[in-house]
């Protein structure tokens, strides 16, 4: 048995005017599951595919109080492409943003939430992986956050060290997965989250066994009007375990 990544969770106040900074921002579609829900994923997309991490946009009352423990990396393929791309951001409602990141070859934005990404300078790794090049959680101890998804979920690991690990889909496509050592400190529920899913004909219940054997927890909330199984990795960071698909 084994999960993998297949979407990131984010609130929102306006969930269908930040969905259009996004799609705008990706070049992906939009959809809507249910009123307060924006759905993105590429266009001509078969979810699940391991080739994107798709975004859902929830919306929730709660305000946006200390950086984001999840975070996107967005590709490019040049020097030119990465300004062009900062100024296409701009013109969508993006800012500059200012998280302590000093003189970076990156630039570090916020969408029109305050939600930081950021947009990375040209590197080979990210050429072949679509628009996001990674999906960021922020941890105190990359090498224990990577041993829990490296079990929990059937991506492999790419590199380890004290202050971060990568990981990508076993297919060796899509966005990598990355932990990165932080200092911050957990505070409230993450505004941004990962989603896992399960594969088709799985065991719910054995799979949420499974993954609390590996180190997760429960969060505390009550769960009694939803369908899938909201956890807890060894950091504290909260993610969703989905119904097989």
């Amino acid at each position: 048995m084994a999960t993998r990544l297949v979407q990131i969770n984010m609130k929102a106040h306006d969930d269908a005017a930040l969905g259009r900074f996004w799609a705008e921002a990706l070049g992906w579609g939009v959809d809507s599951e249910a009123p307060g829900v924006t759905n993105l994923e590429p266009v001509d997309f078969a979810y699940p595919d391991p080739v994107a991490v798709c975004i859902d946009l929830v919306a929730s009352p709660e305000a946006k109080t200390a950086k984001n423990r999840v975070h996107l990396d967005l590709a490019t393929t040049s020097a030119a492409h990465q300004a062009e791309l900062v100024a296409r951001l701009k013109d969508l409602g993006a800012t500059l943003a200012d998280v302590g990141q000093g003189d970076v070859p990156w630039t570090v934005m916020a969408d029109p939430e305050g939600n930081e990404f950021c947009v990375l300078d040209p590197h080979p790794l990210n050429m072949d992986t679509g628009p996001i090049a990674a999906v960021v959680v922020d941890c105190t101890d990359p090498r224990e956050t990577a041993r829990f998804w490296g079990e929990a979920m059937d991506w492999t690991v790419h590199e380890v060290t004290d202050d971060h690990a990568t990981m990508r889909s076993a297919q060796g496509v899509g966005p990598y997965l990355e932990f990165h050592r932080s200092p911050d400190t957990k505070s409230g529920w993450n505004r941004v989250h990962l989603d896992v899913r399960p594969y088709r004909g799985d065991d719910p219940a054995e799979e949420e066994a499974r993954l609390r054997a590996l180190g997760a927890t429960d969060p505390g909330i009550d769960q009694s009007a939803i369908s899938w199984t909201v956890l807890a990795d060894p950091e504290g960071n909260e993610f969703c375990l989905l119904t097989p698909r």
